[in-house]
């Protein structure tokens, strides 16, 4: 076997690989390749996340079946599936494919023109992602999703209003519409948007990214109640990282 061909580049399905000689199942075991699902493998030297354990299920994917939903989401501005989530993928009524373990599979109706290819990959458009999203995943994880795909542009809150009010319906209308009500695209993180829902859901609406100037500094509020006279901040996980809470310290004492 050539140097060449001892490290396979990419995602490949291994018992494709071992039949062209690529390298036997020894070697499969040995140099560390990684398995993304059952079957499909790829470089070590690779990052993992959740695109990459996409890119190994569109491998086996069948005619007409699509990536989709919250897998589909990490293309369109909203990359927060994790590697241990399992892949989202769409499929025709008239499909039998259930997959491999760590991917669910949705049956539902696909039209033309929610398809695309990006890079070789079978993906939902960002309209229809948008819709599947809302429709199976829970309130707080679709609206992040929303949020964060009008916030990168790839769909825009009217068009989504759009959908909402013709979708009657359509599965997941009433999912739709509801996460399309609380869309708010100024909201910094994922785990912001999931604050605001909290806060939304308990009778308690913020406005998100109040701005303040303080001492001749600009600020940004998370989330305040101007008349109040009440604001919350969220310090995700990055507050305790190097000089990160040095920082928050003197921001805080400011306010």
């Amino acid at each position: 076997m050539s140097a060449t061909r001892q490290l396979l580049p990419g995602v490949f399905i291994a018992s494709h690989a071992i039949s062209e000689g690529f390298l036997t199942r020894a070697q499969l075991r040995r140099r560390g390749y990684r398995r993304l699902v059952q079957g499909v493998y790829a470089d070590p030297g690779l990052p993992f996340d959740h695109q990459l354990k996409c890119q190994g299920v569109a491998l086996l994917l069948p005619q007409g079946a699509v990536i989709g939903g919250h897998s589909a989401a990490a293309w369109w501005g909203a990359p927060f599936a994790g590697t241990t989530d399992p892949v989202t993928v769409l499929r025709s009524a008239d499909g039998k494919w259930r997959g491999p373990r760590d991917v669910r599979v949705h049956q539902t109706v696909l039209r033309p023109g929610d398809r695309t290819v990006v890079d070789g990959l079978p993906l939902t458009t960002p309209l229809r992602t948008a819709w599947d999203v809302a429709a199976l995943e829970r309130l707080p994880t679709a609206v992040a999703a929303l949020d964060a795909m009008v916030r990168a542009e790839t769909v825009a809150l009217p068009e989504l209003r759009t959908m909402a009010r013709a979708g009657a319906g359509r599965y997941g209308a009433a999912r739709f519409r509801r996460a399309v009500e609380l869309v708010d695209p100024r909201a910094d993180s994922p785990a912001e948007s999931w604050v605001r829902v909290a806060l939304v859901l308990a009778g308690l609406a913020p406005v998100p990214q109040y701005p303040v100037r303080v001492g001749g500094h600009e600020m940004a509020l998370d989330f305040a109640w101007p008349e109040a006279k009440v604001a919350v901040e969220y310090e995700g996980a990055y507050h305790f990282e190097e000089s990160q809470i040095a920082r928050d310290d003197v921001r805080i004492d400011r306010l």
